[in-house]
């Protein structure tokens, strides 16, 4: 009795750990399936919209940007320059005073010919969500390009599109593998995000997007 009961056990138990490995791995796929539609390889073939949103990377230093990060801003530049869109806004971790993925990329976009009050700063783009929350509600973006490599772009336009954005992705260079397994427990977490309508961290006032970016760099 006690054996066969053992054996019952295991045998849900490793049902279980097998459904739950399959829908680990099916929502990252879901995600991808639904998302690549919205996916644009080039600057020409992209639609218009009002903002191109650079998702935060590391940086090197304080001035230094990853080449992850230096990728995602020369996209937008392109945007700009082609007029796909009006204004840039950046969006990283600047959480803490001796870490910021933001001020070295508006520097960088000044550097490139971007105007000083068409670029938009938010600080508290802790993760993916949270930029794509705070674009909605602090910067009152309704349609946006938002910049990043291919093994990201599919669940960053899942949750702006969730959130109720009129979003379109824009590839810029690639990433290693290492990159893309990483989007499997990051999509699955992006699920679950969405499903449960969770709050950023922080919000604070707001800054209209047709305004003038420059308040928002302190």
């Amino acid at each position: 009795m006690l054996a066969a009961r053992l054996k019952k056990a295991v045998l849900v138990l490793g049902t279980a750990v097998v459904a739950g490995a399959v829908l680990a791995v099916s929502i990252p796929l879901m995600i991808h399936w639904s998302a690549h539609y919205y996916m644009y390889g080039s600057i020409d073939a992209a639609p218009n919209a009002k903002v191109a949103l650079v998702l935060g990377a590391s940086v090197a230093g304080k001035n230094e940007l990853s080449v992850i990060l230096k990728d995602r801003a020369d996209t937008a530049v392109q945007l700009y320059m082609a007029r796909k869109v009006d204004k840039i806004l950046v969006s990283g971790d600047n959480r803490a005073l001796d870490y910021d993925e933001v001020s070295p990329v508006r520097r960088y976009l000044v550097s490139m010919g971007v105007a000083p009050q068409d670029i938009f700063l938010d600080h508290a783009g802790f993760d993916t969500y949270s930029s794509m929350y705070r674009a909605r509600d602090v910067f009152g973006v309704t349609s946006v390009l938002v910049v990043s490599q291919p093994f990201h772009l599919p669940r960053a336009l899942f949750i702006a599109r969730a959130l109720g954005l009129e979003a379109y992705g824009v590839s810029s260079g690639n990433g290693d593998f290492s990159n893309t397994m990483r989007e499997v427990p990051a999509s699955d977490k992006a699920f679950i995000d969405v499903i449960f309508f969770r709050l950023p961290k922080y919000l604070g006032p707001q800054f209209p997007i047709s305004g003038d970016g420059q308040a928002t760099w302190q």
